[in-house]
């Protein structure tokens, strides 16, 4: 799981899966440029040693130039991670159009941009890894339009790995479960939630944000050269349980 020479763009990158998966690409001997629409990324990817650029994926046009403008500092790129995404949980009935559109732009379409531009610039042994959900699999009610997003990202995934494979580019998708993010973490300091989240692992234990990581680096590894147009489930079993109350 050595990334060493190798260019990886993460976005998303200044905070939780984002930042882990960053982090762990560091950890490989990775070059990383995170991105991400909060300019307080940039101190978060200063101390783990990553470039940072300051993009909303949301804008197709910016997002596709901030990933050629970022392949041409480098003088190549080798890796894109699709981490960029919002939650927005609401009762069907009362999600509004600016919800879906919101969800729809960062989670989905960013995802479909972000792969179309770096397909023009991935050589051979290129790889992509899209972050979803387990969500794309199992659900509730009230996430209607990100479930929705997840699995959209899931189901792009399989047709990208036919699209781009004869280039010889790789492209998974990564289904993290329940992780501990900063906003998981603080929740958990309520003992009736840590309870909770950690009783949907089989182990007990909830992911850590590096945990998804060191999947992610996995992924943009040869190590996987195998795996193409994958959907990697990493959520310590809580989608794998019949009749499991989340």
């Amino acid at each position: 799981m050595n990334l060493e020479n190798r260019h990886i763009i993460v976005t998303g990158a200044g905070a939780g899966i984002g930042l882990g998966i960053a982090r762990q690409c560091i950890a490989a001997k990775a070059r990383v440029t995170g991105f991400d629409i909060s300019d307080t990324a940039a101190d978060q990817l200063a101390q783990i040693g990553a470039d940072f650029v300051p993009v909303d994926v949301s804008e197709a046009s910016g997002f596709a130039a901030a990933i050629r403008s970022a392949t041409e500092n480098a003088g190549q790129l080798d890796g894109l991670v699709n981490n960029a995404g919002v939650t927005i949980q609401a009762p069907l009935a009362k999600l509004s159009t600016d919800q879906m559109e919101k969800m729809w732009g960062i989670n989905q379409r960013s995802v479909l941009v972000g792969c179309q531009t770096a397909a023009g610039l991935l050589g051979r042994g290129g790889a992509i890894v899209n972050i979803a959900s387990n969500h794309a699999r199992c659900t509730d009610a009230g996430s209607e339009a990100y479930a929705g997003t997840k699995g959209a990202i899931v189901a792009m995934t399989r047709a990208m790995a036919w699209s781009l494979g004869p280039q010889g580019i790789r492209v998974n998708a990564l289904c993290p479960g329940m992780t501990r993010t900063e906003i998981v973490e603080d929740a958990m300091r309520d003992p009736a939630l840590d309870a909770k989240f950690r009783g949907w692992g089989a182990d007990n234990e909830v992911s850590t944000v590096d945990e998804i990581g060191k999947v992610a680096v996995f992924l943009l590894s040869d190590a996987a050269m195998a795996l193409n147009g994958s959907d990697v489930v990493a959520d310590r079993g809580m989608s794998a349980r019949l009749g499991a109350n989340f």
